[in-house]
């Protein structure tokens, strides 16, 4: 009979590794579709974890103590693996709430769809929008960053090391603050248009009161924004490059905050 003999401390540093990658591909804007078979996630997430193990050399010798210090490091891990895929996820947040504030501007607001991510109805423009985002994200190699980042965090940060430190809270809210002005950033061009050709209706329908101008806004709003989205989606695509070139810099700055 083959017996396995594994060490405690070396299935508690696998464990604290599987739940760091698990937090981050999970809250990851790639990798948190709900439409992803959850199996598959899983498997991804073990697959990693077993190429990092060997690699990352890490020894936790924490099995002999109290039950605190435990649910303190799986806390600690969860918490950088949130922190790592939370700092993305809000870009994404922030061109989706683009695609609403146009999708509104052009009577589109009422037309939704499916969001895989989030199993929730949004505005189509949004989904435009962010899968547009997700290609230029992928094409930049912008997802190479998580594992980078990854990697680096255990050197960082190993087990035990998170630190919950007041020079965190600026950052974040910078960055939660950062979705709007994304938001505002990408749809400018569309609500610029839009309100011209509002005042032009507006003076339309006092200058020639026969005209039904609500017959008239509707398709005219519509037919001048996906105008202006196709002129401008050049240069999006430059300014999303601009956006996730400074995502190494984001990640490993909020990571070395907190170690």
């Amino acid at each position: 009979m083959v017996t396995i003999n594994i060490p405690l401390d070396q299935i508690l540093t696998f464990l604290l590794i599987f739940l760091r990658v698990g937090a981050i591909l999970f809250s990851a804007p790639i990798f948190d579709n709900q439409s992803t078979p959850v199996i598959f996630k899983v498997g991804l997430v073990l697959s990693i974890s077993f190429l990092l193990f060997p690699l990352l050399k890490l020894n936790v010798n924490s099995f002999n103590a109290p039950l605190v210090m435990f649910v303190l490091m799986v806390a600690s891990e969860i918490a950088v693996g949130l922190l790592i895929g939370f700092s993305v996820r809000v870009l994404f947040v922030g061109i989706q709430l683009a695609g609403q504030i146009a999708g509104f501007q052009m009577g589109l607001a009422i037309a939704n769809v499916v969001d895989p991510a989030s199993s929730l109805q949004v505005p189509i423009l949004s989904q435009f929008f962010n899968l547009f985002a997700m290609l230029i994200f992928l094409s930049l190699n912008a997802h190479y960053w998580f594992i980078k980042a990854l990697t680096e965090s255990f050197s960082l940060v190993p087990p035990l090391g998170f630190q919950v430190n007041s020079a965190l809270v600026p950052p974040v809210l910078t960055l939660v603050g950062n979705i709007f002005v994304v938001a505002i950033k990408v749809s400018a061009p569309i609500i610029v248009s839009l309100l011209l050709t509002s005042v032009a209706l507006g003076l339309l329908a006092r200058t020639v009161p026969q005209v039904h101008i609500f017959v008239v806004a509707m398709p005219l709003k519509i037919s001048i924004g996906l105008i202006f989205i196709a002129l401008t989606l050049p240069f999006l695509a430059a300014f999303l490059q601009d956006l996730f070139s400074g995502l190494g810099h984001l990640l490993f700055g909020l990571i070395r905050l907190v170690s």
